[in-house]
């Protein structure tokens, strides 16, 4: 019987066995733990599935795991396999009996604590091993879809007569096979070393051989093969010279074999190829000869010659034969850089035409003719008018608009195209009137509504602002009927949960009224399982048990464009600025992809984050790919999201291109042929801005076709600094309807300036067809300038300068307000440049610019204006020219003028103080369509006082109703400042 207490060694103490109640409880509670631990890995899995099977695209990620679960299996099981045969194979290779030494005796220790568990221990390690390896192997999944799916190019590098397709599509895999290769050889290697140590069949300190045969046989068949593999690696560095990038003075970034490669590297990879083959046999022989003196030796040269044949030689060669005439040295290889990059960035076709830059024409009249048609001018630029749009069509402060509008083309009454500027009124979580999980995921989920203004003329209420063609709330317009609602959209990051029970709000006028999502998109929330796996991969407890949620209930999440397209699409880089358009009574976001390479022979490098940046980029539209360095880049997809149902489509765009063509082998049925693109769409596709700045920042030295002009850079140009940004950056590029020399009517056109590399003075100017429906769409056309003109960063220096504009500017400190310039819009004209920049005001009674002047600059001669006509008629010094700028003022300029006096003064200043005071109120109550309406009045009582006044000082600027452009409402923006300064100094801060 046990002893239960007493004796001489004092009570002892049972500690008696949980009940089987407790322990059934601790298992089902780890049970659970495990089960919950597994749901939390598993909703991600399950969500991103029920998503893409949600937009229809569940193929791509099919296709995407598998390849990925292949990869992870075949590299990890082979890694592991390779490590532990040669374990097991160093251990059955282990000598029977271990040398009485110190060294063994101390090792006896570990091989008898290892002995017990010495299979868990192989296997342990092996799965480890197997594990990461595996996990490296499935992150290579893209390369190898490209190299199972490769397509031709159909051209061959120039050095090797290889297609590109083999460094594009097979040279990556090959070398992720061969950096596996080496991996697996070393831990190999390493493992097979340390098992034939513990086991004896190395010695380190032990008398006698310091290795037995089999231990030696082993290791070198291993290293062997690490010679093998090495072998392979100069072989592959031969064809890895044409995708080689190094620094050349010729330029950046430079990509492909140069004299020193092709004459010393190349034959000096071809020797050491044959060094290490030999070497290999050597220790392969070792499995014969016991000896290691051979394979040594071998090693030894192989060593030697890299630091010789590889290192020192080439060296020589560009010290001694290539930099006493570098120039002719290098010229083949320039001309085939040149060629090669020209191609791969699809700008090999430019056209490059010499243009004075002077004009050829006295006739000023004629002039002025020829500059009416020459473009439709913008006079509203989308990255100044954006806080208009906000403060005139917001309507709630729950809506927003982007910082920078797009540019589009739509019909106007009189069915002719004209450039639009248009955003949509996105919904802007940070001004609902009460913060809660409800209103923001169930009550308050989608925008409403496109906002579109010509972008050549300016509205009249207040003066100056966009000329509105589609506004309200719902919209009305030009653009006709359409489904305004915008679920999805460039501001739309935060998940909604939609169709349920909980009603959402869908608009405010005339009181509220509610909606219920009817589109298919989205993921049903109607079963329990789907209801914990997003609560659990969103972080959101709440989806579980909220009564909010039932029957119905859908959740949309993945909103912005950009996040659907790259989803769905995971191979193709995504331009940084998506556009709206209205297409066939849908809004649809554009979205234009790119298909990119990296190992395009002998074409240099760029990184896209880089290339793409501009002074607008800084705050306010995204960069494509921020540090993908690619060298071959083609606009091959064009995408669309619908904004109500968020259905994805990938159109082709590019049908010759052969990376899109290997991408379509590998996710059959994700891309949709041209062919396919309906008509109302394909008039509103465009010019991509990324790929355009792309090509811009290419050109600046390869626009030069002779190698030796090259060399020296003499005709190196640069992208100019925006002139009219505060922040840093490059100068955007523009889209505008012009007519290039040599065109017989206006084109959509994306244009640029350059400027020569170092100096300010404009060096060409560059414009591509931008219009998908055009013929010549794609199009680059180049003005090289042949003589001395001024450059953007000229040109308004000297606005700043002008004694015009400083007075206008002097004026605008008495109205609290400050001066903002347009896009600085440059078109060629008549072998000169004609410059034309818009001029806003902002502050004073109103936090949002106005359209008050207009800037232009010809020749020797800047004029700053009250109108874009008066700005034309000045800069040709033509008097009241009948000749129109197209588009025309719409009708309107013949209306009475106003009545002048101090009885009309009085009464204009009465009005002006009662709208002020309705303004405050509204302001107060933050009732902004109230606001709105009495700015316009306070502006309109302004301008009546300022007409009213006698003609003197700066009253003088409002005369001059112009027949063009949208420039007459311009007219009295100084007097009228000035007349609010006057009449009301008392108000103290009106900017609010």
């Amino acid at each position: 019987m046990p002893d239960r207490g007493g004796g001489p060694t004092g009570p002892r103490i049972r500690v008696g066995r949980p009940s089987r109640r407790v322990r059934t409880l601790l298992m089902t509670l780890g049970v659970l733990a495990v089960l919950a631990m597994a749901f939390v890995m598993f909703a991600g899995f399950w969500t991103d599935w029920l998503w893409y099977r949600s937009v229809a695209y569940s193929s791509v990620f099919t296709t995407t795991l598998w390849t990925k679960i292949g990869l992870f299996l075949v590299f990890g099981l082979l890694m592991a396999v390779v490590i532990g045969v040669n374990v097991w194979l160093a251990h059955r290779l282990r000598p029977p009996l271990s040398a009485m030494s110190l060294e063994q005796q101390s090792l006896d220790r570990y091989r008898m604590s290892i002995a017990p568990y010495k299979k868990w221990v192989l296997l342990a390690v092996t799965a480890l091993v197997g594990l990461i390896a595996g996990a490296s192997a499935s992150s290579q999944w893209r390369t190898w879809l490209m190299y199972v799916n490769g397509v031709p190019f159909g051209q061959k590098d120039p050095q090797f007569k290889l297609d590109v397709a083999f460094y594009a599509f097979d040279l990556p895999w090959y070398r992720f096979m061969l950096g596996f290769g080496f991996a697996a050889v070393v831990l190999s290697l390493i493992a097979a070393a340390l098992t034939h140590y513990l086991y004896g069949g190395l010695r380190v300190t032990s008398p006698g051989a310091r290795a037995t045969g089999a231990a030696t046989g082993h290791l070198s068949v291993l290293l062997g093969v690490f010679v093998s593999l090495k072998a392979v690696a100069y072989w592959l560095d031969r064809y890895g010279l044409a995708v080689k990038s190094s620094d050349f003075k010729a330029t950046d970034n430079w990509t492909g074999l140069r004299y020193v490669d092709a004459n010393a590297y190349l034959p000096a990879k071809t020797i050491l190829f044959c060094i290490a083959v030999i070497c290999a046999v050597l220790f392969f022989a070792t499995l014969w000869r016991r000896t290691w003196q051979l394979p040594v030796i071998g090693f030894g040269l192989m060593v030697l010659s890299a630091i010789l044949i590889g290192g020192l030689y080439p060296a020589i060669v560009q010290k001694f034969q290539v930099q006493p005439n570098e120039q002719a040295k290098e010229a083949p290889f320039i001309r085939k850089n040149i060629d090669a990059t020209r191609d791969a960035y699809d700008i090999d076709d430019a056209k490059v035409d010499d243009y004075s830059g002077k004009g050829t024409t006295t006739d000023e009249a004629k002039l002025r003719a020829s500059a009416g048609e020459a473009a439709s001018y913008r006079v509203m630029d989308p990255n100044v008018v954006s806080p208009a749009f906000q403060q005139l069509q917001q309507k709630r402060n729950y809506y927003q608009f982007p910082e920078t509008l797009d540019v589009d083309r739509y019909k106007g009454e009189d069915g002719k195209e004209q450039d639009t500027v248009i955003g949509l009124r996105e919904l802007n979580l940070a001004g609902l009137p009460k913060r809660n999980w409800i209103n923001d995921h169930f009550t308050y989920t989608h925008g409403y509504g496109a906002i579109a203004a010509r972008g050549t003329t300016t509205g009249t209420n207040p003066a100056g602002s966009p000329d509105f063609t589609e506004s309200g709330l719902p919209t009305t317009g030009e653009l006709g009927e359409y489904e305004q609602r915008i679920y999805y959209g460039e501001k739309t990051e935060q998940y909604s949960i939609v169709g349920g029970p909980q009603k959402e709000l869908d608009y405010e006028e005339d009181g509220e009224k509610t909606t219920s999502y009817k589109g298919k998109s989205g993921v049903s929330l109607s079963n329990a399982f789907n209801r914990a796996a997003y609560a659990v991969s969103l972080s959101e407890p709440q989806i579980l048990y909220s009564g909010a949620i039932g029957d119905g209930s859908r959740i949309l999440y993945n909103r912005t464009p950009k996040e659907r397209v790259e989803a769905v699409a995971p191979w193709l880089t995504i331009d940084g600025d998506a556009y709206p358009a209205v297409v066939g009574k849908r809004i649809q976001w554009v979205v234009d992809a790119y298909t990119t390479t990296n190992g395009y022979p002998y074409a240099s490098r760029t990184t896209l984050g880089d290339t793409t940046a501009d002074s607008l980029t800084t705050n306010q539209r995204a960069v494509v790919a921020q540090q993908n360095q690619v060298n071959y880049i083609r606009n091959s997809v064009k995408a669309t999201v619908d904004a109500y149902t968020g259905e994805v489509t990938l159109y082709e765009w590019d049908t010759k291109d052969p990376v899109l063509k290997t991408w379509r082998k590998a996710f059959p049925g994700t891309v949709k042929s041209r062919g396919d693109i309906p008509q109302d769409l394909m008039d509103h596709l465009r010019y991509p801005q990324d790929l355009f700045k792309v090509q811009r920042e290419l050109l600046t030295r390869y626009h030069v076709e002779d190698p030796a002009q090259f060399y020296s850079g003499s005709d190196a140009w640069q992208v100019p600094d925006d002139p009219t940004n505060k922040e840093p950056g490059a100068v955007p590029p523009y889209y505008l309807s012009m007519k290039m020399p040599g065109q017989d009517a206006q084109r959509f056109s994306l244009t640029t300036t350059f400027t020569p590399r170092g100096r300010p003075n404009l060096g060409a100017f560059m414009a591509v067809d931008a219009d998908a429906a055009s013929k010549d769409y794609g199009t680059i056309r180049l003005l090289r300038v042949t003589t001395t003109v001024k450059g953007p960063g000229q040109v308004q220096s000297e606005l700043n300068g002008n004694d015009d504009v400083a007075e206008f500017v002097r004026n605008l400190k008495g109205t609290d307000s400050d001066i903002e310039y347009g896009n600085l819009l440059t078109v060629p004209l008549d072998g000169g440049f004609l410059y034309i920049e818009p001029v806003y005001t902002r502050g004073g009674t109103q936090n949002y610019p106005l359209l008050r002047k207009v800037a232009a600059s010809y020749g020797s001669e800047i004029v700053f204006e009250n109108s874009l006509g008066e700005a034309l008629n000045a800069v040709f010094g033509v008097e009241g020219s009948d000749t129109p700028t197209e588009p025309t003022e719409p009708p309107g300029d013949t209306t009475e003028p106003p009545p002048t006096g101090q009885a009309a003064l009085k009464a204009a200043i009465a009005d002006a103080q009662e709208a002020y005071t309705a303004g405050e109120e509204a302001l107060k109550e933050q009732d902004w369509e109230a606001y709105g309406k009495a700015q316009a009045d306070l502006q309109d009582a302004l301008e009546r006082a300022a007409a009213a006044q006698p003609k003197a000082g700066s009253a003088s600027d409002t005369g001059g109703a112009s027949d063009t452009g949208g420039a007459s409402d311009t007219g009295g923006a100084d007097s009228a400042s000035g007349a609010e300064n006057a009449t009301k100094p008392e108000d103290g801060d009106q900017g609010s």
